[in-house]
């Protein structure tokens, strides 16, 4: 009964806040569930219209490159650096960006990008490099388990410089910074600008002038929001739409997307709850599902 009595009060409280947003149902989108090798996807990234991804902290520190119908893997590669919490990926088209910034107590003092050269399908391991950031607004360093303000999931590359878009647990809202990709100092992460999304961001993509980006709440609600890009690398002038994909009781915890002239593709890792769990699914929304009537 207690059981079932919390699912109540999760349903109906979901419901409420799903209101405010198009309702669109992403559940009917999935395409696969993922290999048990990359179980704990935590984002998809596009290189030369192949479709990688990735698994967060405690696991190889390796990318994939999968099927974008099917979701299999097509290729591993190796690199040799840690995956203290890989949480983001991204390109310059010559190179991969790789995320090591994942913060949910907000206490890490050691963010960072691990920039690899990426030609005829391999990483140049041996030409890593690493950019090194930090929050000049960030004072406090105190432990504050998904309550902090200075998570991070999402990252893209643009105009030359690396965006970033925090996932904030505390004011369920995001800032958006650059990182210079040619400085491996450590540097400020330069302040743009800020949105409160009403929940907390886990992956972002851009395509065609667009920045799209999904996560969840602490209730289990998913969404997907569309930010139309105002001015180069501004997106956050004009209010964005905003789609509640569903509960992650049933569609999993999302946690990456990609996006081409197809559609959209977006990733969720094992979830477990008190009240249900799910394997790692893998959606694909095609573009003109996405269009409004």
């Amino acid at each position: 009964m207690k059981k079932v009595f919390l699912l109540f009060i999760v349903s109906f409280s979901i419901v409420l806040n799903a209101q405010q947003s198009e309702i669109f149902k992403l559940k009917k989108f999935r395409v696969a569930i993922l290999n048990d090798s990359i179980q704990e996807t935590s984002g998809l990234n596009f290189f030369d219209n192949k479709l990688y991804t990735f698994n967060d902290s405690g696991n190889p520190a390796e990318l994939y490159e999968i099927d974008k119908t099917s979701g299999k893997i097509l290729n591993t590669l190796k690199t040799n650096v840690e995956n203290k919490d890989w949480e983001a990926l991204t390109n310059d088209g010559k190179n991969f960006y790789i995320g090591d910034f994942g913060n949910n107590a907000g206490t890490r003092k050691d963010l960072k990008i691990f920039r690899i050269p990426f030609q005829n399908n391999q990483l140049v391991n041996d030409s890593l490099k690493t950019i090194s950031f930090y929050y000049a607004e960030q004072k406090d360093f105190t432990p504050k388990n998904i309550n902090t303000d200075f998570d991070l999931e999402s990252m893209i590359y643009l105009n030359g410089k690396i965006h970033i878009f925090t996932k904030e647990w505390a004011s369920k809202s995001t800032t958006h910074y650059t990182i210079d990709p040619e400085n491996f100092e450590n540097q400020t992460a330069q302040k743009i600008e800020a949105y409160k999304t009403g929940f907390m961001i886990s992956d972002a993509s851009y395509y065609d002038k667009k920045l799209f980006v999904v996560g969840y709440t602490k209730k289990t609600e998913v969404f997907l929001m569309i930010f139309n890009e105002s001015e180069p690398g501004i997106f956050f002038k004009h209010n964005p739409r905003k789609l509640y994909l569903g509960s992650a009781l049933s569609i999993g915890q999302i946690e990456g997307i990609a996006v081409d002239k197809a559609g959209v593709y977006i990733s969720g890792e094992k979830f477990y709850s008190p009240i249900k769990k799910n394997k790692p699914f893998f959606y694909f929304i095609p573009i003109e599902k996405l269009k409004k009537n």
